[in-house]
């Protein structure tokens, strides 16, 4: 008696394999996580697979079938792009490692930075005035937080307001050669405020941040390090 083979597939549930279509699709599995990133020719190999052991009395749709290609090929294009970008950030990151270094002997602008004294300079501080000012009082203190020199500046209109030190002591004497620090405190109608006094200092080395977030870093005169971004300006 013959056997109605459309019959007996028919009869078995959609949900459950037979032993072939089992094995295969184990074998299937075991080739695509033997990698930690499934590639083209695995996806493509799983792929396959499913179709040869398909049930044939309930196929793949086209619609599924369209959309699991977009899929991969939405997720290959992803990656790929994501490669890119890592390497173009790697290279930017070297380009703008080689332009800071160009800063390397040259003066900056440092918030809060340096006073250097020398036989024959003494390093120029620079502070913003939105509001303008009534008056200025200018405080010169030495590496050990003495002050040394105390100056009282009169009305400036708004604007960079530059903070020249002559290099004497309250004393009448001439300061030793050395680092020092300002510090300016402003009126202006009625409210008293600490601008950031931002001084020229010499560029000495350039490094990355330990965090690894991409900040370059300027070594000063001074042994004071300042985020390149802060810089506002640059001299010869």
């Amino acid at each position: 008696m013959a056997v109605d083979t459309t019959s007996s597939l028919s009869s078995v549930p959609s949900n459950l394999l037979t032993t072939t279509q089992y094995k295969a699709q184990q074998d299937a599995a075991k080739s695509a996580s033997s990698s930690a990133t499934m590639g083209q020719s695995a996806f493509l190999k799983l792929f396959t697979t499913q179709l040869t052991n398909q049930d044939p009395t309930d196929p793949v749709k086209n619609e599924a079938f369209v959309a699991q290609l977009a899929q991969f090929s939405q997720l290959e294009a992803t990656t790929a792009m994501k490669t890119s970008m890592e390497s173009m950030v790697s290279t930017m990151s070297g380009d703008r490692m080689l332009g800071a270094a160009s800063l390397i002997g040259k003066t900056v602008s440092v918030p809060d930075g340096p006073v250097t004294v020398t036989d024959t300079t003494v390093s120029q501080g620079v502070i913003n005035l939105p509001s303008g000012a009534d008056g200025i009082r200018l405080q010169v203190f030495n590496d050990k937080g003495a002050l040394v020199r105390s100056q009282i500046i009169g009305a400036q209109p708004v604007g960079d307001f530059t903070l020249a030190w002559d290099g004497m002591t309250d004393g009448g004497a001439t300061a030793p050669n050395g680092t020092y620090r300002y510090v300016a405190t402003v009126n202006s109608a009625g409210k008293t405020t600490t601008p950031t006094v931002n001084t020229f200092a010499t560029v000495r080395s350039v490094a990355s941040s330990a965090t690894g977030d991409g900040t370059l870093l300027l070594e000063v005169d001074g042994g004071k390090t300042v985020n390149l971004a802060d810089v506002k300006r640059v001299g010869s």
